[in-house]
C-alpha cells in the first residue's frame, strides 16, 4: 500500500514538474487584483460612510453586545434562576440571534453589492490589462489562483494587474 502510495505521488510530482516547467503558463486571482485596488478601497470607504450602511453595523454590534451579555448573566445565574427566567433568557437569545442574522445579512448584501460594482466598473480595464499582460509576458495558459493547488509565486499576475488597475484609473482621473 506505501508503495503504491509512494509510485502515486511520484508520478504526481513529476507531472506537477512538468507543467511547471511549461513556458506560458500564469494565474490570476481576479477577485483579488480588484479588490486590492484603490478604486475598490474608496468604495468600501464609502460604504463605511453611508449612514444606512453604518447603522445597520452599530445595530449589528449592539444586539451582539445584547446576545453576549445574555448569553453569560445564563451561565453565571443559570443556577439560582427559575426554570421561566431560564427560558425566558434563552428566548431572548434566540431572538437576538436571528435579529443579528438578519443585520449580517443586509451588511453582507451591501458588501457584495458593492464589490459587484466596482467589478463592472473595473471589467472592460481588467479584460483589456489581462489581454496586454498575456500577450507580454506570452502566457498560453491561465489559470484562477482559486483552482490551482500551488504555483510559483513568479507566476502569478494578481498585483501586476492590481498594480495597472490602479495606473488605468489614475489615468482616466487626470
Amino acid at each position: 500500500m506505501k508503495n503504491k502510495l509512494l509510485a502515486g505521488l511520484i508520478l504526481l510530482s513529476s507531472f506537477s514538474t512538468g507543467l511547471y516547467a511549461v513556458d506560458g503558463m500564469a494565474v490570476i486571482d481576479m477577485r483579488t487584483a480588484v479588490l486590492a485596488t484603490q478604486t475598490a478601497q474608496n468604495a468600501f470607504k464609502a460604504l463605511e460612510s453611508d449612514s444606512e450602511y453604518a447603522g445597520n453595523v452599530e445595530t449589528a454590534q449592539a444586539l451582539q453586545s445584547d446576545r453576549q451579555a445574555l448569553a453569560e448573566r445564563l451561565q453565571k445565574e443559570s443556577e439560582t434562576l427559575s426554570q421561566e427566567e431560564i427560558a425566558s433568557l434563552q428566548r431572548s437569545i434566540q431572538e437576538k440571534s436571528k435579529d443579528l442574522e438578519f443585520m449580517v445579512g443586509k451588511i453582507q448584501s451591501k458588501q457584495t453589492e458593492t464589490a459587484d460594482k466596482v467589478f463592472r466598473d473595473l471589467n472592460p480595464t481588467l479584460q483589456k490589462i489581462l489581454q496586454e499582460l498575456i500577450a507580454a509576458k506570452q502566457v498560453k495558459v491561465l489559470l484562477g489562483r482559486e483552482t490551482v493547488l500551488f504555483a510559483d509565486p513568479a507566476m502569478d499576475l494578481t498585483d501586476d494587474v492590481t498594480s495597472m488597475l490602479d495606473v488605468a484609473a489614475k489615468q482616466s482621473a487626470e
